[in-house]
C-alpha cells in the first residue's frame, strides 16, 4: 500500500504540484491524503482542489494560544493516519504537542546546505558570505530551527554574477527534485535513524 502524505503548506504551491505529479505514478509508493495551510486564498489551496485533494486550513490568528493551534494541527493531520508530514513552503514552526505525535516522521526543506546557513535567509546568507557551492536540504524536523537530523542534500554552484533572486531560483529546482526523490524513496523503502547521537537519517529497510 502507497505511503500516505499529508502536505503542509502557506504558498503557491510549487513543490506541492510536483510531488502531485510524483503520486500520479502508481509506482511512486505514495499518495497525498490530505493538505494543510495555515492561511486562506493561497495557490497551494487552489493546486489541491484541482488535484480533488482534501484540505484544511487552520489560522493561527483562530486559537487563543499558539500551544492551542499547535495542538489543533497535530489532531486534524493525525485524522489522515499519515505515515509522513511533508511540510513544502509551509512557513510556521510547529510546537510540542505536534513533535510528539509526529516526530520522526515530519520533514521539511531547506535552501542552504545545513547545519551551514539556517534561518530565514539561507540564500542570502550563503551568497554574502561568498560561498562557492550552496544547496538545499531535506530534513526531519524538530524542536530547533533548521536543526533536525538531515535527510538529504543537493549542491548547487554559486555564479559569480549571482544575486538573491537568480541563485535562489536555481536552488528552487534541484529543492523540487530533491524532495520528491527523497519521499519517494522513503515511501518505497522506509527509513530509519541510526548513530550514537541518533541523526544519522538511512533510508531502507
Amino acid at each position: 500500500m502507497n505511503a500516505g502524505l499529508v502536505v503542509l503548506v502557506s504558498g503557491q504551491g510549487t513543490n506541492l504540484q510536483a510531488l502531485i505529479d510524483a503520486c500520479a505514478d502508481p509506482g511512486y509508493g505514495a499518495r497525498i491524503v490530505a493538505v494543510g495551510s495555515d492561511r486562506d486564498g493561497i495557490g497551494a489551496l487552489d493546486r489541491a482542489a484541482s488535484a480533488g485533494i482534501p484540505a484544511f486550513t487552520l489560522r493561527v490568528r483562530d486559537f487563543a494560544a499558539r500551544e492551542a493551534w499547535d495542538a489543533a494541527l497535530a489532531a486534524r493531520c493525525g485524522q489522515y493516519r499519515p505515515d509522513l508530514i511533508v511540510c513544502a513552503g509551509f512557513m510556521k514552526l510547529v510546537g510540542k504537542a505536534f513533535l510528539d505525535r509526529f516526530a520522526g516522521r515530519c520533514l521539511n526543506t531547506h535552501p542552504a546546505l545545513l547545519p551551514s546557513f539556517p534561518g530565514m535567509h539561507g540564500v542570502r546568507d550563503a551568497l554574502d558570505y561568498g560561498v562557492k557551492v550552496t544547496g538545499c536540504t531535506v530534513f526531519l524536523v524538530d524542536e530547533g530551527v533548521d536543526a533536525g537530523p538531515v535527510i538529504a542534500q543537493a549542491c548547487v554552484a554559486v555564479h559569480d554574477d549571482d544575486d538573491e533572486a537568480t541563485l535562489h531560483e536555481r536552488i528552487k529546482v534541484a529543492e523540487r527534485a530533491l524532495l520528491v526523490g527523497t519521499v519517494g524513496r522513503m515511501a518505497r523503502d522506509g527509513w530509519s535513524l541510526t548513530g550514537e547521537t541518533g541523526r544519522k537519517v538511512r533510508i531502507g529497510r
